[in-house]
């Protein structure tokens, strides 16, 4: 049974850092404190330009995050999580919502999303949104460390 609560959506600031990390931690995201997910290439990617990094929060703490990014032509959503005692409550939809309205407000006509095979919970999500897997994509990347 779910809780209903108040909460709002604002702009990520760095000093949210460490409550973001507690978040994604307690959400099971994966963390990769010594390449992207350091609090450097963070304030990094936010100088940049080209990124939205929203969170949801109570009048109490921060309970989900987004990340959005372009780069002129495709939108790409990552980085959402939900603190568990706040799930299927619509933090995501919400969170997803507000990415998508940015990313259209700049022209993006395309959004798309990575996620891993093994979350499925992820998977749910995005297909409840309106988002179709595409099965014929295969992902390549090239890294200069396992962190990045």
């Amino acid at each position: 049974m779910t809780t209903k609560f108040i909460f709002g959506i604002r702009k990520f600031k760095i000093e949210d850092y460490d409550s973001l990390i507690r978040l994604w931690k307690s959400a099971g995201l994966p963390y990769k404190p010594n390449g992207r997910d350091s609090k450097e290439k963070i304030e990094s990617e936010l100088k940049k330009g080209a990124a939205i990094f929203l969170l949801a929060e109570t009048d109490k703490e921060i309970i989900g995050s987004v990340f959005g990014t372009h780069d002129g032509r495709k939108g790409w959503i990552n980085r959402v999580a939900v603190h568990p005692q706040y799930r299927k409550n619509d933090v995501a939809k919400k969170l997803v919502s507000e990415v998508e309205k940015k990313l259209d407000e700049l022209g993006i006509d395309i959004i798309a999303c990575l996620i891993e095979d093994w979350n499925e919970r992820s998977m749910n999500v995005f297909e409840k949104l309106g988002y179709i897997k595409h099965n014929d994509v295969i992902y390549f990347s090239k890294r200069k460390n396992a962190d990045t």
